[in-house]
């Protein structure tokens, strides 16, 4: 039986829209106790599909074990059953991301965020021994995260096919689409009812027009109202509906891809009202020169 039909390939928090929000920090780079809540609480009222909890916007990679449980604790409870929240647990260590997906279960998370975090590169046969062990953990449905650019590693689509026949293995997190072809491709490769998103905020809703369960985005996670009427009218087809509200986008998706959604996430909280938060050093905030057009990026949006 393939992981799909066994781990919830139909369940809501692998389709449709996930949020992923900054998890705030201070100049020190701790967490900023009681400011995701808040965060998480606006995704689900937005009503997004999903929340997704230290993911790389999460900034997954630079807090300690604990911290990362107190992060998710926090976004649980605020969730309160509203809003499915996928939790992240890629680790440089194995064994550090199965407690990670214990303690996910454990406290009500809903699905599994996983990726190959690695200082050595990792051969396949590695990277599907990580995935046993913290499937292994916990029975929680898992996404996987290929996301070759923080992680330096690529899931062949031969690979991500030896994944999907791992118990609870339920959905893949690609990255920026390549071509139309790509999805049918995936499809042909993978088990039914497998779930296929997409990140890099700029290429989603092509994907979901190319026939994507899913969209993983950045945006969501800081502006969930107006990403969500985006993800809705990509779902149903409407190409005009896109195009339009696609403008009003555009100057977010270059400051994106200019300077990176982590930076940008981070310095929009502020003016945003949300939180204040900075990137965790070495990670430099925002240039002081660029202030100016994210604030026209914010109005454009609000538009």
């Amino acid at each position: 039986m393939s992981s799909a039909s066994t781990a919830g390939g139909s369940d809501r928090q692998v389709r449709g829209l996930s949020g992923f929000p900054i998890t705030p920090m201070d100049a020190e780079g701790d967490p900023i106790l009681g400011a995701i809540a808040p965060l998480i609480r606006r995704m689900a009222d937005a009503g997004l599909d999903s929340a997704g909890v230290l993911g790389s916007t999460g900034g997954y990679a630079y807090l300690t074990e604990d911290q990362r449980k107190t992060v998710l604790s926090e976004a649980l409870d605020a969730a309160q059953g509203h809003i499915p929240v996928i939790a992240g647990v890629g680790a440089l260590r194995a064994d550090m991301a199965a407690r990670l997906a214990r303690h996910a279960a454990d406290h009500g998370a809903a699905g599994l965020l996983l990726a190959p975090m690695s200082y050595a590169p990792l051969s396949d046969d590695e990277v599907c021994d990580l995935f046993r062990r913290v499937g292994d953990a916990s029975d929680l449905p898992i996404c996987i995260y290929n996301n070759p650019t923080t992680t330096h590693f690529t899931f062949s689509t031969d690979l991500l096919a030896r994944l999907a026949d791992l118990p609870n293995v339920a959905a893949v997190k690609m990255p920026l689409l390549r071509d139309d072809s790509e999805i049918a491709a995936l499809r042909d490769a993978l088990p039914a009812g497998f779930a296929i998103g997409y990140s890099a905020d700029w290429g989603c809703t092509a994907a979901l027009l190319a026939g994507a369960d899913a969209w993983y985005s950045v945006a969501a996670g800081m502006w969930p109202g107006p990403t969500l009427a985006l993800a809705r009218a990509a779902q149903a087809g409407d190409r005009d509906r896109v195009a339009e509200l696609e403008r009003r986008f555009e100057p977010l998706w270059d400051l994106f891809r200019r300077f990176g959604s982590f930076r940008i996430c981070h310095a929009a909280a502020g003016p945003m009202g949300l939180t204040p938060s900075r990137p965790p050093a070495p990670l430099r905030p925002l240039p002081d020169d660029a202030m100016g057009q994210l604030q026209q990026a914010i109005e454009a949006i609000d538009s």
